[in-house]
């Protein structure tokens, strides 16, 4: 491991031990104004599914991209919570029987196996409505027109023409065979979309101009599309205990994927490739870009 790749991790690890605990204290169950009740149960579930580790990699791109930008950390650390909600009951709804039927989930058991079906979906439904209420609370002190420019692209980016659209296609795939472009289609909104919102929020954080808010979204995109594409190659490549879950599931479920259109090798390439495009679109920003640089190489080498 080179000492770059050291330095690295262990900002990664400090930025994810600092929305761990913004986390923790957003799901303790101290009632907020408005509120009637916390049901312990529900409220046990969402922790289940959010704070059971991860690298936390969506709300470090939301930390990162906004301090390179000299927007406010403490701002960003609610958009970042806010974002990771919306991961994470993704990720409690994508585990469902209905849907990829995953029974383990960073090396724990899925919330609808720790609790039941009806109590996941629940707490999904919870932590995306949550999600928006972070952003809007007067506890994140920005501008309203940044409240409402993060809530629109959010709620787009999570949405009908973003994520959600894109497991839609997803599952729809194992029942067609998609060609190489509506794969890269449902890649970037199922993936890339919120891994978009992760860098571009930073400009909006930082009330930057127009141009700067382009060259995020555009790094957004080529990272997005590079976690996929290295995704897809760990599901072939690795075994699921690294994973913590279960792999070769691509290839039994009969989905369509480039590195199956294509193979290791051309992923590898392909990888190399979007790191380049994502290191050239950070050049304007000069050495303040140096950790995001070192994400986007992160990112496409990974190795869980």
């Amino acid at each position: 491991m080179t000492d770059e790749t050291t330095v690295f991790l262990q900002t990664l690890g400090e930025r994810a031990g600092q929305v761990e605990a913004m986390l923790t204290a957003l799901l303790d169950p101290r009632l907020r104004d408005d509120e009637i009740a916390r049901p312990e149960t529900l409220l046990a579930a969402m922790r289940h599914g959010v704070l059971s580790g991860g690298k936390r990699l969506r709300p470090f791109l939301v930390l990162e991209s906004t301090a390179m930008l000299g927007g406010d950390d403490d701002a960003a650390l609610r958009v970042a919570a806010a974002l990771e909600c919306i991961h994470c009951y993704s990720l409690i709804h994508d585990d469902l029987p209905s849907m990829d039927n995953d029974d383990m989930r960073r090396g724990v058991p899925t919330v609808h196996r720790a609790f039941d079906e009806a109590t996941a979906i629940l707490a999904g439904d919870t932590l995306l409505t949550m999600a928006f209420e972070i952003i809007a609370a007067p506890q994140t002190r920005l501008e309203d027109r940044q409240k409402t420019e993060l809530t629109l692209t959010l709620a787009r980016a999570a949405g009908l023409g973003g994520m959600a659209g894109g497991q839609m296609l997803d599952l729809q795939a194992e029942t067609s065979t998609p060609d190489e472009a509506a794969i890269i289609t449902l890649q970037a909104m199922k993936t890339g979309a919120l891994l978009r919102f992760a860098c571009e929020s930073g400009a909006i954080l930082a009330s930057s101009p127009a141009t700067e808010r382009v060259q995020l979204r555009r790094f957004g995109e080529a990272i997005g599309l590079a976690f996929q594409l290295a995704d897809d190659l760990l599901d072939v490549t690795a075994d699921s205990q690294s994973m913590g879950k279960a792999t070769h599931k691509d290839a039994a479920a009969g989905k369509a994927t480039l590195v199956a259109l294509h193979g290791p090798d051309w992923a590898r390439k392909q990888l190399r490739g979007l790191v380049r495009e994502a290191n050239a679109l950070l050049e304007p920003f000069g050495e303040k870009a140096g950790t995001l640089k070192a994400a986007a190489k992160f990112i496409a080498t990974r190795e869980n």
